[in-house]
């Protein structure tokens, strides 16, 4: 079992950035691909980002590509997801979540709200 963490959320203006960390626990985390995923209201569930176990690969939607990074630190069982540009359409709860062996997203936290302002 994996438990995922979210923390950095909050409001912004339109422009601003903010960045997200997620934080796993156990001793596994370098096996594990992870992603951010978005919910906003009224909305499904949207993939925005995903990163390989070593984090030298990752892929984004499109609709963030270019403002928003993701990383991670396998020695501090943390993945981030660095938001620049941010616009009101990225108001969404956001979620990160962890993919043990390949098959799908089996873990996920409890998200943390991000709220942009025109």
């Amino acid at each position: 079992q994996v438990q995922l963490v979210e923390s950095g959320g909050g409001s912004v203006q339109a422009g601003g950035s903010l960045r997200l960390s997620c934080a796993a626990s156990g001793r596994t985390f370098s096996r594990y691909a992870m992603g951010w995923f978005r919910q906003a209201p009224g909305k499904e569930r949207e993939f925005v980002a995903a990163i390989s176990r070593s984090g030298g690969s990752t892929v984004y939607a499109d609709s963030v590509k270019g403002r928003f990074t993701i990383s991670r630190d396998n020695a501090k069982n943390t993945v981030y997801l660095q938001m620049n540009s941010l616009k009101p359409e990225d108001t969404a709860v956001y979620y990160c979540a962890a993919d043990p062996r390949g098959g799908g997203w089996e873990f996920w936290g409890q998200g943390t709200q991000v709220t942009v302002s025109s």
